[in-house]
């Protein structure tokens, strides 16, 4: 039977729950001295995860950034850079953005209704994957971990971070609250309203909890809870 990866949820909000405000702009919610522990943990891992909206919203590069952390993962025989995954129910993926051009192996996760399209879009850039007529998590969990995957970091969004909980599908919380306020309701949150495992009495063990400058980071074990 093949292993799953240990699934590993990153986010930075606000204190207020926010991921993002409704501007144009991204909201820096983390410090540097943050940045450069998800830089860390990425490093660590064998796979990040974000979602084709988060992918549109922020165009991010999703590279593990320091020249020497790369260069240990090589001496590991690791590639330089982990595997880089998004999903998509819709096929709605532009391929001139960075996600496709920065790092090693890129792997998409569809549906069979916009397989050929997705493939089209994408050519060589990535290999792409349906789990058939709905956006399955668990077999694609199955499909990381049958590539090897042992770690995998999910950076993203709120829907996917939502999906994951619910499903007990996420094994630990990492979560930077940043000392700021959007009070903005159509702002992006960490997590939606959704039916998660033990209901609102369960509560998660704490694994961390310590200050990074002016941000605190939290981490929870999310399947353990009484």
């Amino acid at each position: 039977m093949t292993t799953r990866p240990y699934v590993i949820l990153s986010a930075a909000t606000s204190v207020d729950g926010y991921l993002d405000d409704t501007s144009s702009n991204r909201l820096l919610l983390s410090n540097a001295a943050d940045f450069d522990r998800v830089d860390q943990v990425r490093a660590e891992s064998d796979a990040i995860l974000i979602g084709a909206n988060t992918m549109r919203k922020d165009n991010p590069r999703l590279l593990v950034n320091s020249d020497n952390r790369r260069a240990q993962r090589v001496a590991d025989g690791k590639p330089a850079y982990p595997l880089k995954v998004t999903v998509t129910a819709t096929g709605d993926l532009d391929a001139d953005l960075k996600f496709w051009h920065h790092g090693d192996q890129k792997l998409v996760f569809t549906v069979d209704a916009v397989l050929e399209k997705v493939r089209e879009t994408l050519g060589d850039l990535a290999d792409v994957v349906s789990t058939g007529s709905q956006l399955d998590w668990g077999l694609v969990l199955d499909e990381l971990g049958r590539r090897g995957i042992g770690q995998l970091m999910v950076e993203g969004g709120g829907t996917i971070h939502t999906q994951l909980m619910a499903q007990n599908l996420a094994d630990e919380i990492h979560l930077a609250i940043a000392p700021l306020l959007v009070g903005d309701a159509d702002a992006p949150k960490f997590l939606g309203a959704a039916a998660y495992p033990g209901g609102s009495t369960a509560r998660m063990k704490l694994l961390e909890a310590r200050p990074i400058g002016d941000v605190v980071l939290l981490r929870y074990a999310a399947k353990e809870r009484s």
